[in-house]
């Protein structure tokens, strides 16, 4: 039995696919029609989540989606709402926001200890 490419899912189109689709790229399965017939059906390419760039996680709450179809996701379906959201994994952030903090206490020591010193050297 001949193979007959299927486009516009099902319906009476017998076209040769066009040179887009004549790729290994383009998977394809094979489906038995209600008339008996075998046709190509040429399936999508498998949505993607974004990745953090830090810590290499999935990221959560994003919907897989491909680039073209991800135009046209509200922005919900696009990003999570906090710093970083929809670039960074919440390890990621938690991370950034502790090294932050310790920073900030680090300068803090440092200058403390430089006001004692200077105390001391003056009470010299």
């Amino acid at each position: 039995v001949p193979i007959v490419h299927s486009f516009n899912h099902g319906s009476e189109n017998h076209l040769p696919p066009s040179p887009l689709l004549q790729t290994p790229v383009q998977r394809r399965k094979i489906i038995r029609t209600p008339g008996g017939k075998l046709v190509f059906q040429y399936l999508k390419k498998r949505p993607s989540v974004p990745k953090c760039p830090m810590t290499g996680l999935r990221l959560k709450g994003i919907k897989p989606s491909r680039p073209a179809e991800r135009k046209r996701l509200s922005l919900r379906q696009k990003k999570v709402f906090r710093a970083y959201g929809g670039v960074l994994s919440h390890m990621a952030v938690k991370e950034k926001i502790i090294r932050a903090f310790l920073l900030e206490e680090e300068k803090m020591v440092m200058k403390l200890k430089k006001s004692k010193a200077l105390a001391a050297a003056g009470k010299e």
